[in-house]
């Protein structure tokens, strides 16, 4: 979880509310767009840094399984339960899905339906649902309110990890 303002990229959970999030996830979606149509969008800037095009794949991916998570999250709900988050390997999804290998202007339209996506998911949960809780498989807690944070904190994080 964020608690504290990042050191790297200077997210500050305290300074958004859960309201910011969608419009900050279309501001990166659209950051990336512009990212992936670099013409060094496949050059990494040294061996253990992904390129803008990885960044760009994980970040559709994240917005994907976020998504996903929300949605988790509300169905259980309705039966009482704290659903519990499979574990996922973003480093072994990135070699196993070829990120540095993708068409960067598909990956950009990918990323543009599921940063919209995922947006819409954030903003059709009303205030009542935002204490709902789901649980990342090594035993992290998550609200939605604090869910919608930790997600936006990655994708803000990414737009800086790629200087856009």
């Amino acid at each position: 979880m964020v608690e504290r303002a990042c050191p790297d990229c200077g997210f500050d959970p305290d300074a958004i509310s859960y309201e910011d999030v969608p419009p900050l996830v279309r501001e990166s979606a659209a950051r990336f767009a512009e990212v992936l149509d670099r013409p060094d969008v496949r050059v990494r800037p040294d061996d253990a840094t992904w390129s803008p095009l990885e960044y760009g794949a994980h970040v559709r991916d994240v917005c994907r399984l976020f998504d996903t998570r929300l949605n988790l999250i509300l169905l259980g709900a309705a039966d009482g339960a704290v659903p519990q988050f499979a574990n996922w390997d973003q480093d072994e999804t990135a070699v196993a899905d070829r990120y540095d290998k993708q068409d960067p202007a598909q990956v950009s339209a990918e990323l543009a339906v599921a940063a919209e996506a995922v947006a819409r998911s954030f903003e059709s949960v009303p205030p009542a649902a935002r204490d709902l809780r789901g649980e990342r498989s090594d035993g992290a807690v998550f609200t939605v309110e604090s869910f919608a944070r930790y997600f936006i904190h990655d994708l803000v994080h990414h737009v800086h990890d790629v200087r856009c």
